[in-house]
């Protein structure tokens, strides 16, 4: 069977490449640092005292837990980045999520962080942990708890509390993944307090150490509020729930012993029924994942070839390119990622000199936008792919769609809806990856957020946005100034300048990837050379759910 190999001839020691090497490495090693600073957690002070209680930290646990040699994938660990800092901040939200893999098995991790405010729950915690049993449910992956939280983080319980993505949506999930059989393991290792109680208890397996608490008040509040003296361990401690309340499973005298009973409850597991898409032996591309870093540029004025960013991503560096020579600033074709059949729809950054529709008049277009026949294209693309069970994988650096009298009269709008329409109803698997831009319509229609992939990932250079920086602060900028010239004060040229540097500013601060992960827009910033190693681990989770719905579009504007 023959496939088409792409051929990389890019230079990677010239001095531009070179520029672009270090701009990554540089952003690279800045993310280390801080990501280095959210793993401490509460600091030094705080792991002392856990482990004065004879406990381990969170990721003290993690690593015990998981098969040894493996690699943890951790997701959301920029949440609440730079967000609760009048309260300290909130490291990770105070909880770890993330995939491994368990006695061979993948897993959903969900781990609560005790050095970061006794494990509390603060707004962006419900909606990390909340993150992380959807992408559970959406792909069928057993989850395990590991418990050591002191509730709601009272001060902020009004943006915890009531609402349909805060606290109680994680108890209501714990009993629909229940539903739908998807094996969840808790295991108690401190404090485990209120409405947090029903976490584990609503879980296939309930394990509890000794020393660890579970009730739904705590003594001072019992004696409060009935006026009952009693000791934390015998209102909620592991011995009562194991020997009278009957609520634990499995009482262990320490953490040791209770994660080595995880993985042995995990081992028993049955298999998943097997994976509707093609899968066969992975082969590694034939070209190092590395030279991403000089080939990709963030600069809008540069171009490059995303096909050379595929051939370092997909297996044997082998794409079949669909409809090659129409809408060329999309490209789209299928390919294997660690031996699982996909199919990539790819922002083309080169400028393409065609023809322009219906004449045979030259025409360039720009690499990153989206033109009415690319659009098209696409929309086609997608339909193939969930006829054949093929997951989609997008690698976003767009602009948007293009725009002037041109394109309104070659349908662009007609064409982006059909597109809209096919990315939104798609049943296979879908997942992104933010490379450069995301704006505007474009976002939306390159399967943004809110078209439900599976997964979403961003590099570094990521922006997203509705428009880029330099669009949005001039237009910004423009009607701040005239408000003011309505109120009748002049504006010097330095005014000016600062107006715009200022708003400028604020700006590029939210579209920068770590603005969007502390928000859990996208669940990783990843390393671009790992970007194949990301993406297996999303095919791996997704192929866990069997289940493929009836694939429908309702009416396509054609």
């Amino acid at each position: 069977m023959s496939a088409s190999v792409l051929k990389s001839t890019v230079d990677t020691k010239s001095p531009a490449p070179q520029k672009n090497h270090r701009r990554i490495v540089d952003l690279l090693t800045q993310l280390k640092n801080e990501e280095e600073q959210i793993c401490g957690g509460g600091g030094p002070k705080a792991v002392g005292s856990q482990h004065k209680k004879g406990r381990l930290t969170g990721r003290e646990r993690v690593k015990k837990l998981v098969d040894p040699g493996s690699q943890f994938f951790e997701l959301g660990i920029y949440a609440a980045y730079e967000m609760y800092e009048e309260w300290g901040g909130a490291p990770g939200a105070g909880v770890i999520t993330g995939l491994a893999r368990v006695c061979g098995r993948t897993v959903m991790l969900i781990v609560n962080d005790a050095t970061v405010k006794a494990g509390a729950f603060f707004p962006m915690t419900a909606k990390k942990v909340i993150r992380a049993q959807n992408i559970a449910i959406e792909n069928r992956i057993p989850t395990i708890y590991l418990v050591d939280s002191a509730g709601i983080f009272l001060p902020l319980q009004e943006d915890v509390f009531p609402d349909t993505d805060d606290f109680g949506r994680v108890f209501r999930n714990n009993a629909v993944m229940s539903a739908m059989g998807i094996p969840q393991i808790a295991a108690i290792m401190g404090m485990c307090v209120a409405g947090g109680a029903y976490l584990p208890v609503m879980c296939d397996h309930i394990l509890m150490t000794d020393g660890s608490g579970l009730f739904l008040a705590g003594p001072a509040l019992v004696q409060a509020a009935i006026g009952q003296k009693t000791s934390a361990e015998e209102l909620g401690g592991a011995k009562m729930h194991s020997q009278i309340s009957g609520t634990v499973d499995f009482r262990e005298p320490d953490d040791e012993s209770c994660l080595a009973r995880i993985r042995s409850l995990v081992d028993k597991i049955g298999a998943p029924n097997a994976a509707p898409f093609s899968h066969t032996k992975p082969r590694d591309p034939l070209y190092p994942g590395e030279e991403i870093y000089s080939i990709f540029t963030a600069d809008p004025g540069k171009q490059y070839d995303m096909r050379d960013i595929i051939a370092r991503i997909v297996d044997a560096s082998e794409f079949d390119e669909y409809r090659a020579e129409s809408g060329e600033t999309l490209l789209c074709g299928y390919a294997r990622i660690g031996g699982w059949a996909v199919g990539v729809v790819a922002n083309q950054k080169k400028h393409v000199q065609t023809f322009s529709r219906g004449s045979d008049q030259k025409r360039i277009e720009f690499g990153g936008v989206i033109y009415t026949e690319s659009a098209e294209k696409a929309a086609r693309f997608i339909l193939d792919c969930n006829q054949n069970r093929i997951p989609l994988i997008f690698l976003h650096d767009v602009n948007g769609f293009m725009v002037g009298k041109d394109a309104e009269w070659s349908g662009i709008i007609r064409a982006g809806a059909k597109m809209v329409n096919a990315v939104a109803n798609s049943v296979v698997p879908k997942i992104s990856v933010i490379c450069g831009g995301s704006f505007g319509a474009g976002h939306y229609a390159m399967c943004g957020k809110a078209y439900d992939p599976r997964f979403m990932f961003a590099w570094p250079t990521a922006r997203y946005a509705v428009m880029s920086g330099d669009a949005a602060a001039t237009t910004l900028a423009e009607i701040k100034l005239k408000q003011l010239e309505r109120e009748g004060k002049k504006v010097d040229e330095k005014q000016k300048k600062e107006v715009y540097e200022s708003i400028r500013s604020t700006y590029e601060h939210q579209t920068d990837p770590r603005y969007a992960a502390a928000r859990l827009w996208v669940d990783a910033i990843i390393d671009p050379a790992h970007t194949r190693d990301a993406l297996i681990w999303a095919l791996e989770a997704a192929a866990l759910n069997s289940e493929i719905r009836e694939f429908k579009t309702g009416v396509l504007q054609t």
